[in-house]
């Protein structure tokens, strides 16, 4: 394709700019911007607060977000040392909204974690490092994001919170405010619900893996729960990763939200300078944002 910079007219002996079609730069597109950074725009993942999923397809791995459901993160983490999860299933697969798993017959011991958690489902916002997006959003006065992490807030109530994107895990929960204790967890596989925000706890989300859950078969109960025990995928583990041997863990990292590169990438999808793309949006969706990880190098 060709390119056309400045173009000088001489008219009656008078230089006149004309406009050309590259006058203006180009924005670097997500690839350029991505090629760009530096080891400083990334981070890697706190084996703490890591998990190890297996499923027959292979391994999930989903980052808790303690600074959003401290006490929920807990229990998980406690869940997991005393091996809950390990041979339980995912008991749920509803098109477009989410994937669940759970004990399918409700009858193991919870060991030493809590059975019922207080409500986690907002937090202070003063003090989180929130990287606001001037976009408007219908669910909340303001989004950004904290630590990776895609969060809605509201500077006249002080409060943050998780927003329902693609891949974030939710704890599932009764009627009760309490009733959610991590045992039954949940990631949106669908269109962002964000009519969850706020009504129930965001707990993290699946940073590798999420192919192997968004495409399990859907559960033909209401709901899309399976009906029959033979539908379950069983879950063979969940692990902490800093209770895996260093050689077996995953080496990854993601790009920091809180840095200029960040907000570079979110421009290059705001305005997408792709050769396809003949009209830019100038908008972006909170949960359209990409959250880019990637092999440590």
């Amino acid at each position: 394709m060709r390119r056309f910079g400045l173009v000088l007219l001489f008219v009656s002996g008078v230089v006149a700019a004309a406009d050309a079609p590259s006058e203006r730069p180009r924005p670097p597109t997500m690839a350029e911007v991505l090629a760009a950074t530096l080891p400083s725009d990334w981070r890697g993942l706190d084996p703490g607060n890591t998990l190890y999923l297996q499923v027959p397809g292979g391994r999930v791995v989903i980052e808790l977000a303690p600074a959003f459901a401290p006490l929920h993160a807990a229990n998980i983490r406690t869940l997991v040392r005393e091996k809950y999860f390990d041979g339980l299933a995912v008991v749920r697969s509803q098109d477009n909204f989410v994937v669940q798993w759970a004990d399918p017959d409700g009858k193991r011991p919870l060991g030493t974690a809590r059975a019922t958690v207080p409500p986690e489902f907002t937090v202070p916002s003063q003090g989180l490092p929130f990287a606001r997006l001037p976009d408007v959003d219908g669910y909340a006065p303001e989004v950004g994001f904290v630590d990776g992490f895609p969060v809605g807030r509201d500077p006249r109530t002080g409060e943050a919170w998780i927003a329902h994107c693609y891949a974030m895990v939710g704890v599932g929960r009764g009627n009760e405010l309490d009733s959610g204790n991590g045992a039954e967890l949940y990631v949106v596989t669908g269109q962002a619900p964000r009519q969850l925000d706020r009504n129930i706890a965001v707990v993290g989300r699946v940073v590798k893996g999420m192919e192997l859950l968004s495409t399990l078969p859907r559960g033909t109960g209401a709901m899309g729960f399976y009906e029959k025990p033979g539908q379950y995928v069983p879950i063979q583990t969940v692990r902490l990763a800093t209770d895996v041997p260093p050689g077996e863990r995953e080496k990854l990292e993601v790009l920091r939200t809180d840095t200029a590169t960040f907000m570079k990438l979110v421009e290059s999808r705001r305005n997408r300078s792709d050769d396809w793309y003949k009209v830019p949006a100038g908008h972006i969706d909170l949960c359209n944002v990409p959250m880019v990880v990637r092999p440590q190098p």
